[in-house]
């Protein structure tokens, strides 16, 4: 089996960012949209907007299944208040429930929090909670700033974060370190912003004992862990001036890098430089990148063709990352992928956001 650890709804039907558009226009004028206005996106909608983009490719690269979460730039935890971003979590994660539901072979849910900057993130406990336990989502995107670009609220190993991570932890779930859109016209989003947040996560981590409080805390790092992989001789390096352990001890039970990296150099340098125990396969496909190599003829987000061409993996090494090392990171996929094969899926919830 083939899991993609990575990709997002980016194909949505056009009502999702009409639904946004009056959202945010009601921040200034609230006559103009009830706050409990429901979404309106039928199923054929739903299905329409997957069956010739994601489940196609999923068919044509031969991937099984994908973790599945809203479109990471859309999250936009820098607009309005936490109301705001509360009602937009729910409104997406519930559309990715209805994905889930519909196509219970080839997703699997994880969710978008409600952060807001300044808002403590044991805010984000109600909504988690109602997606893992209630929904069957297998993890969340956990934002490091949700200033969007300004990075206005504490590091990720700060206590501010603690409450939050004693829920991922309860719950056993992992959290992907994944910003959203940028706001400061210094960061582009997909180059600038998304890669900062990977690299700036990492040291962050590097320089704290936060896996001493939570042992058993688990960070995906995507994008193939920023910049990280490239300069691993200078965290190794850095970590050896401050007296902290090495970076196998200190960092890699608990933190792992997906292969969201668009050229066969990039994933060959970090197959060499990274454990292979701490890959996990992605390709965040119809993504950031969505075009083709004309170098190469293929798309640059067909991630498993530059795994496939790695001469030193072997096919254990494969396993590992393709499926394995997603086991293990998403602890609740085996329970359910066994919930699926016997026909069952998570119920409707009762809190649902009135899809």
């Amino acid at each position: 089996m083939v899991i993609d650890c990575h990709g997002h709804y980016t194909t949505a039907p056009p009502e999702l960012e009409r639904y946004r558009q009056r959202q945010i226009k009601n921040l200034t004028d609230p006559s103009q949209f009830p706050t409990a206005e429901p979404l309106t996106i039928t199923d054929d909608q739903i299905r329409e907007s997957l069956e010739n983009t994601q489940l196609r490719l999923q068919r044509e690269r031969g991937t099984d299944i994908t973790l599945f979460s809203p479109r990471a730039v859309g999250m936009g935890h820098h607009i309005g208040n936490a109301s705001t971003s509360l009602r937009w979590s729910q409104i997406c994660n519930d559309l990715i429930f209805r994905i889930c539901s519909l196509y219970p072979q080839n997703f699997l849910g994880v969710c978008q929090l409600p952060q807001s900057p300044g808002v403590p993130p044991v805010n984000c406990v109600g909504e988690l909670e109602r997606c893992v336990e209630t929904l069957g989502f297998v993890g969340c995107n956990l934002n490091p700033d949700p200033s969007g670009g300004h990075w206005s609220d504490p590091p990720l190993t700060d206590r501010f974060w603690y409450p939050l991570y004693e829920k991922i932890v309860e719950l056993n779930v992992p959290a992907m370190v994944h910003v959203s859109g940028s706001c400061n016209p210094n960061f582009h989003a997909t180059g600038a912003h998304y890669l900062n947040g990977d690299t700036t996560a990492f040291m962050q981590f590097l320089t704290s004992d936060i896996f001493k409080d939570f042992k058993t805390l688990k960070f995906v790092i995507p994008h193939g862990g920023g910049a990280v992989p490239y300069h691993w001789g200078r965290y190794r390096g850095i970590a050896q001036d401050m007296k902290r352990p090495p970076l196998g001890e200190l960092l890699l039970g608990n933190v792992y890098f997906d292969t969201c990296v668009y050229h066969q150099p990039g994933i060959d340098l970090l197959t060499k430089v990274i454990p292979v125990d701490n890959i996990l396969f992605a390709s965040e496909m119809v993504g950031a990148v969505k075009g083709i190599d004309a170098e190469t003829g293929y798309y640059f987000d067909d991630t498993k063709r530059y795994i496939e061409a790695v001469p030193w993996l072997n096919d254990e090494d494969r396993s590992k990352i393709y499926e394995g090392n997603a086991r293990s990171v998403y602890n609740r996929i085996d329970g359910s992928l066994s919930r699926r094969k016997g026909g069952r899926t998570p119920a409707e919830s009762p809190n649902s956001a009135g899809l």
